[in-house]
């Protein structure tokens, strides 16, 4: 998982469909809370990634 930390505009989208993954900061800055997924997260990651509207997440495959 990574992120594009110029691109990230704050807004939380992916902190609330992946909380586990994401938080938003009260500074409004994007916190990575864990960046390997496991199967069983993938679904919820994926959602996440697709519902950034700066397009500044994305699924690294080890």
């Amino acid at each position: 998982m990574t992120v594009d930390f110029d691109r990230c505009t704050g807004l939380g989208i992916c902190e609330s469909l992946a909380p586990d993954f994401f938080e938003v900061n009260d500074a409004g800055d994007l916190i990575l809370l864990k960046e390997d997924i496991g199967d069983d997260e993938l679904q919820e990651v994926e959602e996440a990634v697709a519902g950034c509207p700066t397009e500044a997440l994305r699924i690294v495959e080890a």
